[in-house]
Parts: structure tokens; C-alpha cells; sequence
């Protein structure tokens, strides 16, 4: 089975399809069939999230994750290698979400503009702070180290999605020009400093407009520093 950041190919979310559009299979047995699929592991990944929350990590076993979700163990092992990659799914699949969504973007639209509207696409919702003891909850998951490497792949997926889409979009190839890496690289970096200041934020806040600001603050940042007029470049 391939596995793309350790996560296997073929349970990784695919964005649903608008209802009429060219690749809608709403219709069909096979687009049900994935429909299903993603909605398992969202509620897998919500249970697992949930339980690490309520109990701790330690106190979280497979089979506790698949119960919550109303499935069996065989079944989680389809999805997911063990529980922390279940804990860092919905992360995860947002990350790939914001990819496909830069590349539904109207083709008109500025690229900048794009960027900001596909992140917010998953961000947006979330204007209202949450209460401390859930702030807790998920600062103690976050935090512990067992995770740290889920969280790496979070990031590396959230850099190769948006780069890949960057790269379709301005029509480079990504072998040949570091711009789409580097520019999707700038803003996960500003999706992390958001996440983390929201995470240790006292009293909470909401999330939504911390990304926000971030984003303004990369691009303000970058016309701030840049030259005015471009230099050649020297390789």
C-alpha cells in the first residue's frame, strides 16, 4: 500500500465535488463508496482527539478510537498505523483540504488572494474562542511529545499540498523553480506562529483571526523588505 507522509493513499480525504460539476459521482456506487470512506475517518479522528482529550493519551488505546466511531479495530488499521496518527488526522486532512481548495480558486484571481481564500477555507469557521478547560485539553494533547512527529508530517503535508497547487496555478515546474516550496513553506510558517499563539492564548481567543492577521502580516512583511524593483538573480 503506498503511503504518503506515512498516511496510506487511499483513505486520504479527497475534497467532495460541487453536485453538477464534471467530477461529481454522486450518482455513482464508487463516489458513495469514498464519501463513506472519508466520513470514517473523520469520525475516527474526531474519537480519537476526543478521547486523548478526555483521558490523556496514555489512557487512549485502538480499540477504545474504534468503539467511539462505531467501528471495528480491523477497520481502523485500514485507516490509520496506530492512535497518534488517528489524533493528528482531522490536522491532517485540513492541510490537504487547503491544497485542493487553492486549485478551485477562479483561475482570474490574484494569487495572493487565492492563497488567503483556500486557508481561510478551513480556518474561517473558527471566530469563536473555546473555553479554557477544552484549551487545556487540547494544549496537553498537542504538547506531548509522542506526537511531535504526526505533527511534522501535519506541516510537511500542509507545505506539499499548498506547493503543489501554487505550482499548477502559476504554471512553473516544481523541479525546476523553488518558488511554489518556498512560498508554501512561508505560509505554513504562518498558519504555525498562528496556531501557536492561539494555543497559549490567555484567556482563549478564536483562531480564525489569528490566521488572518498572519497572513497580512507575511505579505505586509514581504512588501516591507523586499526591494523595489526586482534584482537578477544570481542562482
Amino acid at each position: 500500500m503506498v503511503r504518503k507522509f506515512g498516511y496510506p493513499e487511499r483513505v486520504l480525504p479527497a475534497r467532495a465535488a460541487a453536485p453538477g460539476s464534471v467530477v461529481d459521482t454522486g450518482n455513482e456506487p464508487a463516489g458513495l463508496r469514498e464519501r463513506k470512506k472519508v466520513a470514517t475517518r473523520h469520525a475516527l479522528g474526531v474519537a480519537a482527539m476526543r478521547l486523548a482529550m478526555e483521558r490523556g493519551l496514555d489512557n487512549v488505546l485502538v480499540e477504545d478510537i474504534a468503539e467511539a466511531a462505531g467501528v471495528s479495530t480491523r477497520t481502523f488499521n485500514n485507516y490509520f498505523a496506530g492512535k497518534h496518527e488517528a489524533i493528528c488526522a482531522l490536522a491532517f486532512d485540513r492541510a490537504v483540504a487547503i491544497g485542493a481548495a487553492l486549485r478551485e480558486r477562479p483561475a482570474s484571481e490574484p494569487i495572493w488572494e487565492a492563497i488567503t481564500s483556500a486557508v481561510m477555507s478551513e480556518y474561517g469557521a473558527a471566530d469563536r474562542a473555546l473555553d479554557e478547560e477544552r484549551m487545556a485539553g487540547i494544549r496537553l494533547v498537542t504538547s506531548t511529545p509522542a506526537l511531535m512527529g504526526e505533527y511534522l508530517k501535519v506541516q510537511a503535508m500542509t507545505q506539499y499540498s499548498l506547493a503543489e497547487a501554487i505550482a499548477l496555478r502559476l504554471g512553473f515546474q516544481p523541479a525546476a523553480n523553488m518558488f511554489p516550496r518556498i512560498l508554501a513553506a512561508a505560509v505554513t510558517a504562518a498558519i504555525q506562529a498562528a496556531m501557536e499563539r492561539w494555543l497559549h492564548a490567555d484567556p482563549p481567543v478564536p483562531l480564525a483571526p489569528l490566521v488572518r492577521r498572519a497572513l497580512r502580516q507575511l505579505a505586509d512583511g514581504m512588501h516591507e523588505v523586499l526591494p523595489p524593483t526586482p534584482t537578477a538573480d544570481s542562482g
